[in-house]
């Protein structure tokens, strides 16, 4: 008998096909994240790197705006629409400097919550494969097993050709959920650590913003006087 992969998986009960096709849609969509995520988490930490820290060396806000509107793929950019909005929305209205400052504060905090939030996006379907893959294959192992205990009391025999298939069955969906846990496993790891990176810059943005702000308002309120 042939115990190739593929000669297991063709002659394999119906339930088995199922957990091995449910596995293989998990890698497939876990990988497309993995990648996915890679380029734009590790684009999104560098922009918002180089984005700071040509914010915090321009010399007035107006300048410093106008570096970020260079890259408005930059998630400084969009955390930066928040406040401008609220900011400009401020003077209209003409209310107190005060109010003006805690409107941006609030805006600002808005914008870095929907940036994290944008960039959390499919992340909860690596958690899935990372904690319910094992568990499938582990189900397909034990289904395996099952079926080498009723391939024996049929046969009635305990023989090496009686048992393998099943056995093998039953280690091939040990091996898939283990190959689609780990992986997204590890990704997810990584991206944590690249999110916090992340909101780690954009929380010291929007103190930037704010402290450039409240200069702003400062020296607006000396030039009436």
């Amino acid at each position: 008998m042939d115990y190739s992969i593929i000669s297991l998986f063709s002659s394999a009960t119906l339930v088995a096909k199922i957990v091995m096709g449910i596995l293989v849609a998990m890698s497939v969509m876990s990988w497309a994240v993995i990648i996915g995520k890679f380029f734009s988490l590790g684009s999104a930490e560098r922009k918002a790197a180089s984005g700071l820290a040509r914010f915090t060396e321009a010399p007035d806000l107006r300048q410093a705006l106008q570096s970020l509107g260079s890259d408005p793929s930059s998630p400084l950019y969009a955390v930066a629409q928040h406040g401008v909005r609220e900011f400009n929305n401020g003077k209209e209205a003409g209310v107190s400097e005060a109010v003006v400052v805690e409107t941006v504060r609030r805006a600002l905090n808005q914008g870095v919550g929907q940036e994290l939030d944008r960039m959390h996006k499919s992340l909860s379907i690596l958690a899935t494969a990372a904690n319910t893959a094992p568990f499938i294959g582990l189900f397909g192992t034990v289904w395996g097993i099952m079926t080498s205990f009723q391939a024996i009391g049929q046969m009635k025999s305990a023989s090496l050709a009686t048992v393998a298939p099943g056995i093998s069955e039953a280690l091939i969906a040990t091996a898939v959920g283990l190959a689609v846990a780990v992986p997204a496993t590890i990704a997810y790891n990584l991206f944590l650590g690249k999110l916090d990176s992340i909101e780690t810059r954009l929380i010291n943005f929007a103190g930037v913003f704010l402290n450039r702000v409240q200069r702003e308002v400062n020296a607006h309120r000396r030039g009436d006087k």
